[in-house]
């Protein structure tokens, strides 16, 4: 087996700032007690202010007056690298992240579909880029030396397990992720590498630091089994984002948004499903708004899916700031793509049938895109009903004289001297049952303009009254 470590050296950091409206001002991280206050991370313009992690937070105000601060949450964290963690599981069933700030996958089994390691290599980091992650990335036959590799120097690879030991006898003791700081111990105590490490007495290291030690040392040289926690996707998708400043507009909504919405579909792409039906919740200092987004077939494609979700958000009245954004997604039904042509052509601003209904539903309402199907009553007025959603099936219209594209919602009279009837008539007669009884002659008509209508006149009569219902195209 061989196993890539993606480290992650400013996950916490890294998992703001991607969310931030300005990523490029001072910003830093702070954590401890409300008296004691201190940094915990800060991005490169507050570094090159100064400012430091560890620095009090006093101190730093003293060389920076102005710079954003975000509180550290090691739950926030930790929310997301599991995320990560699922973004991994799409390249890999064995993913591990069971150690803080690094991801851990098997990645021979997926040479065969992404390649060789360059090759997969590059893909992993043009996706961490692409979602926002900083990382180093190592690969060996061990997950925990491939972890020790990666904090080492980015882009190491050792691919046959005779070249481990070799490698990492040189290995500093204070750069091995030893187990409760016994790395530190070592080196006071003049051992300086591993190979030095391994040269000891078992029996006296047990008796100094514990059976942990030797076991981290078998598993790392790969002497002994490895087990690790593996990762398991989520049946839902349920992801927060803090503003950490009071918003009242809809446009500074659109960012977090936006972010939210691609880690949605990522997330999806790992299921390899979609999503018909997710909630959007805007939170306030007290109680929250809801904004339901429903599709009638499932979708994943993120462009689809944010413009959806801003068009349903743009008709939310924002009555209180909002503080927080969060989105759920509990029913996520399986995906299955449209069928396409492989020589295909289609203009490049040109949208899908299934996105532009979706997008038309975003904009004017649910009820304002519906399929029409033909009903058997053969009054024009009651001849179709209104149908929602793919899943039902349009029954085949009777066979009927022509009809007309445009009918008007309510006959009104038609006042044309010079009226020249093209076919007809065609008597209807029905609705006696529910006291809609109607006893009408239709007849194609071309009016003095020239334009071809659809009316009728009352059953048997001749001679005027003639009432217009529709326009032929």
């Amino acid at each position: 087996m061989l196993w890539a470590c993606i480290l992650l050296p400013q996950l916490a950091l890294d998992a703001v700032l991607r969310r931030h409206p300005e990523p490029e001002a001072p910003l830093a991280l702070v954590g401890g007690p409300a008296q004691l206050r201190s940094l915990h991370a800060v991005n490169a313009a507050a570094a090159a202010a100064g400012l430091a992690p560890g620095m009090r937070l006093t101190a730093a105000h003293a060389l920076l007056p102005q710079f954003a601060m975000v509180d550290y949450e090691p739950a926030a964290e930790a929310r997301v690298q599991r995320f990560l963690a699922a973004w991994a599981y799409r390249h890999s069933s064995l993913v591990s992240a069971q150690w803080s700030s690094a991801i851990v996958l098997e990645v021979r089994a997926s040479f065969r579909l992404f390649g060789p390691w360059p090759r997969f290599e590059r893909r992993l980091r043009g996706e961490l880029e692409q979602l926002g992650f900083r990382h180093r990335i190592a690969l060996a036959p061990t997950p925990r030396a491939a972890r020790v590799l990666a904090g080492l120097r980015d882009g190491m690879a050792v691919m046959e397990a005779a070249e481990l030991p070799a490698l990492l006898d040189r290995i500093p003791v204070r750069r091995a992720v030893l187990p409760d700081e016994a790395g530190t111990r070592l080196q006071r105590m003049g051992i300086r590498t591993l190979g030095q490490l391994r040269g000891l007495p078992s029996d006296a290291l047990r008796r100094r630091f514990g059976q942990a030690l030797l076991e981290h040392l078998q598993k790392l040289y790969g002497q002994a089994d490895d087990p690790l926690e593996c990762y398991q996707p989520p049946e839902h998708f349920d992801e927060r984002v803090e503003l950490g400043y009071e918003v009242e507009t809809h446009t500074a909504l659109l960012f977090p948004l936006r972010r939210l919405v691609g880690d949605l579909c990522t997330y999806l792409s790992i299921r390899d499903g979609g999503v018909q039906r997710f909630v959007l919740r805007l939170e306030h200092e007290q109680g929250h708004t809801d904004v339901e987004v429903g599709l009638l077939a499932p979708e994943r494609s993120a462009s689809m899916l944010f413009e959806l979700a801003r068009g349903r958000l743009e008709r939310v009245e924002i009555g209180r700031p909002v503080v927080g954004m969060r989105l759920l997604a509990k029913h996520l039904p399986p995906f299955v793509p449209a069928m396409q042509d492989l020589f295909a052509q289609r203009a490049q601003q040109a949208l899908d049938w299934p996105q532009l209904r979706e997008r038309l539903r975003a904009r004017l309402g649910d009820e304002a895109v519906y399929r029409v199907a033909p009903q058997g009553d053969p009054r024009p007025e009651r001849a179709w009903c209104r149908l929602t959603g793919d899943e039902a099936k349009v029954p085949v219209a009777p066979s009927r004289p022509p009809r007309p594209t445009w009918l008007l919602p309510e006959p009104v009279p038609l006042h044309d001297t010079r009226l020249q009837v093209l076919s007809g008539p065609e008597r209807l007669e029905s609705g006696w049952w529910d006291e809609g009884d109607v006893r009408r002659d239709y007849y194609v008509v071309r009016t003095s303009r020239g334009q071809r209508a659809w009316a009728f006149r009352a059953a048997g009569v001749r001679e005027g009254g003639w009432m217009l219902h529709g326009w032929f195209a």
